[in-house]
């Protein structure tokens, strides 16, 4: 027989045990006694971290629960809890990641509205091309310029298996942007790299096989970096899998380091646009402002009026450059130069 519902009272109300009534404070520690440490190795859903920057303490966090899904790459600088002591088995948390002031991005390709960060708060991209074998490709270059001039970072053109082929032609293209180029092949000596890379952080990035990791093995010898020899087909194998950031040699007062990325065969920048490039450079960003609204800097037939074709002198040779460097990313470039987009690559 039913009820009326007139006839309930409290004491008909049931309450499950072991549940409190208490609201859930939104209250959070505040972590007063976390400490600085620098992300230098992610491992499913691990990050290996060094404490104040010292390559000798090392601990394994992992991500707060109040961080969500705030993502934290190689490079990050956070903040740390729990044991730090870095004994085996030991966890620490993540509950803090600062600001970056530098961000290495990219894409899948050019559509793809998906963002991958490579590395964070680095000073420097090296961007490793080999001379030959496999032969070394402008667009990736370009693209790669592009990228680091985007997010703030110093590139620098690093050359190996310069005994295969002159670097004379291939560097021609890149003579206006007052880019720096070395040579790393493996006859030559390291002491203009090694200097370059001093107390600084340094991302390293190129396409598989162009001796990245050899390279990485000579900067830092006990790196063990993994190595392979170059496919037949002219692409190489990916040996190193996971980016990691290693202690290059030299006193704790100027500490450097390298973060090696894994080898990629596609470079996307779906979220660059020209201005992005164009206020890299002081002068040509005076000197757009000049150029009617929507101008792509493009030049010729699509821009017929912009500033960029005003210029005169070293500005002219660098804003041609420049607009090489517009074209990679707008595709406009040759397409045996831009490399597809390789779904294999994380």
């Amino acid at each position: 027989m039913s009820r009326r519902a007139s006839s309930y009272d409290e004491t008909d109300v049931r309450i499950r045990p072991g549940k409190g009534s208490r609201p859930r404070t939104k209250q959070r520690p505040t972590h007063d006694n976390a400490l600085e440490a620098m992300v230098v190795s992610v491992d499913r859903g691990r990050w290996g971290c060094v404490l104040g920057g010292d390559p000798d303490r090392r601990v394994v966090a992992m991500r707060a629960r109040e961080l969500g899904r705030t993502p934290v790459v190689v490079g990050d600088q956070v903040a740390v809890v729990g044991d730090l002591s870095g004994r085996p088995d030991t966890l620490a948390r993540i509950v803090k990641v600062a600001d970056r002031t530098t961000v290495l991005r990219r894409t899948a390709d050019d559509t793809d509205p998906y963002e991958r960060i490579v590395v964070a708060n680095a000073d420097q991209l090296l961007i490793v091309t080999a001379l030959a074998d496999p032969p070394p490709r402008t667009g990736f270059v370009e693209r790669a310029l592009a990228a680091a001039y985007v997010g703030g970072l110093t590139p620098i053109l690093c050359l190996t298996k310069s005994d295969l082929a002159d670097p004379a032609e291939f560097t021609r293209a890149f003579a206006d942007l007052d880019l720096p180029i070395v040579l790393a092949g493996r006859g030559d000596p390291l002491d203009s790299v090694s200097s370059m890379l001093a107390g600084r952080v340094t991302a390293l990035i190129g396409h598989s096989g162009v001796g990245k990791s050899t390279l990485v093995n000579r900067l830092v010898p006990d790196a063990d970096r993994a190595t392979a020899e170059v496919s037949g087909v002219g692409k190489g194998r990916h040996t190193s899998t996971q980016s990691v950031a290693l202690p290059l040699p030299g006193p704790p007062d100027k500490q450097g380091w390298v973060i090696d990325t894994p080898g990629i065969r596609s470079f996307g920048l779906a979220h660059v646009g020209p201005d992005d490039i164009i206020d890299a450079f002081d002068d040509l960003r005076d000197a757009v402002e000049d150029c009617p609204r929507g101008c792509t800097h493009l030049g010729p037939p699509a821009d017929p009026e912009c500033a960029l074709d005003t210029l005169d002198g070293h500005s002219y040779r660098r804003a041609m450059a420049v607009r090489r460097l517009l074209q990679a990313v707008s595709g406009h470039a040759d397409s045996e130069d831009v490399p597809a987009a390789d779904p294999e690559v994380p």
